[in-house]
């Protein structure tokens, strides 16, 4: 078996075209055939596997990498199994491949249908984390679509164990091991010739902060999903602070919106609060600081805190419009939703929340909020393809074409008109 290792991007992608015409006309049965036996071949491998990513989580703290990055690239035999258990809950996913997402008869008799089909060729970019190596190559494959794909500089020895297994499985099962391949060269000019095999990569999908997404769209030539990029907003409402009992329900909210994960893109980085709702600002801010989050207050959210003793930053400008990814929360008052519909306008779209108990507020807030995700009474954190049933997802789009929000198995999908006739011709 070739290693991806000694080709080129160009022989990766017409490996890749190659594999792709395969892939598109397999039934489901061998699709999620081919998963379970990708599933296996992890759990087979499980000590290579592990010993690559041990190599390199020791260069990256050699490199000086900081710890969450470090965490974020560590894996260890609960998190391998998680990732085998997790290809074969993409097995079990309802194909979108074949449906039929219309169908009429024209009134000349053709009968005249839209087919639900595979994108093509998928390449994804992607830093840090190698299950995303893993869970990539599961939604392609279930999609009917070929994949290649590039993971950060740090994670070279864990991708090239963990694409061994997957491309074994493959060929265990008959199938052409280019549907998956890794390009094994960190170097940034193999991911810019990624970015400009238009014609043979169908669409370019980057994982990672804004720097990567700015660069994949200045630099691509083939069409990129952006995704992943935004700040998120809860607005807590007056009416949601009128009895202990919501007030309670808001600190839990919050908090879990800012302290589960706050490295991932749904976690919230801007809380709009009501100034009627000012008086529960103090539990608000206690909870999260007695979890380690610094927070940075306009005035008036300022003067409520120092008057309840407790710790905060004045804000600045900037910290409206900054994906924080830490610890790190903004706090600004408004004066109702107006004020707060203007301000999610000019830095939201991704996840953005209200916490009401005016069914008309929740309406206009829905309506009004041009977002990938927009919530009622629920945490950001359940902007993801697994919680929104999905099962999985490849990333989160931001953007308005294709594709919004989680992008699980039928977003890597398009369709084809099919026009079934009698010899009709147009007249």
């Amino acid at each position: 078996m070739t290693t991806t290792g000694t080709l080129s991007v160009r022989d990766l992608g017409v490996r890749a075209r190659r594999a792709a015409r395969v892939l598109r006309s397999l039934p489901t049965t061998r699709k999620a055939a081919a998963l379970h036996a990708v599933a296996r071949e992890l759990r087979a491998r499980g000590q290579d596997i592990l010993a690559a990513n041990a190599r390199d989580v020791a260069a990256a703290q050699a490199a000086g990498l900081p710890g969450h990055m470090v965490a974020r690239l560590r894996l260890d035999a609960p998190s391998l199994a998680a990732i085998a258990a997790d290809v074969e809950a993409v097995a079990g996913l309802p194909d979108p491949v074949g449906e039929t997402t219309s169908e009429e008869v024209r009134p000349n008799g053709l009968r005249v249908s839209r087919r639900r089909v595979p994108l093509g060729v998928l390449g994804v970019i992607y830093e840090s984390r190698p299950n995303v190596t893993v869970d990539v190559a599961a939604l392609a494959l279930m999609s009917g679509n070929a994949a290649i794909l590039r993971g950060g500089k740090e994670t070279v020895d864990s991708n090239a164990a963990l694409e061994e297994a997957i491309r074994a499985a493959l060929a265990s099962e008959g199938l052409p091991g280019d549907a998956v391949q890794v390009i094994r060269d960190p170097a940034r000019e193999r991911m810019l010739e990624l970015l400009r095999l238009d014609d043979l990569v169908d669409a370019i999908i980057p994982r990672g902060g804004a720097g990567l997404h700015r660069y994949c769209v200045e630099n691509a030539t083939v069409p990129v999903i952006v995704g992943g990029i935004g700040v998120v907003h809860v607005y807590l409402d007056e009416s949601f602070t009128r009895d202990s009992a919501d007030v309670g329900r808001a600190v839990q909210l919050i908090r879990n919106a800012k302290v589960q994960k706050p490295s991932a893109c749904n976690a919230l980085d801007t809380l709009l609060i009501h100034e009627g709702a000012l008086p529960a600002l103090p539990a608000i801010a206690r909870d999260l600081a007695s979890h380690g989050v610094t927070l940075r207050a306009d005035p008036p959210s300022l003067r409520v805190l120092e008057e309840a003793g407790i710790e905060a930053e004045p804000a600045r400008d900037s910290d409206y419009g900054t994906e924080f990814l830490a610890l790190t929360a903004s706090l600004r008052t408004v004066s109702g939703l107006d004020e707060a519909l203007d301000h999610i306008a000019a830095h939201g779209n991704h996840t953005d929340v209200i916490l009401t108990r005016d069914l008309s507020q929740a309406e206009r807030f829905v309506t009004d909020v041009d977002s990938a995700a927009v919530m009622v009474n629920a945490s950001p954190r359940f902007n993801d393809g697994g919680q929104l049933g999905l099962g999985a997802e490849v990333a989160i789009s931001t953007q308005k074409l294709h594709a919004r929000g989680p992008m699980g198995l039928r977003e890597l999908t398009t369709t084809k008109w099919v026009v079934v006739g009698e010899g009709q011709v147009r007249g």
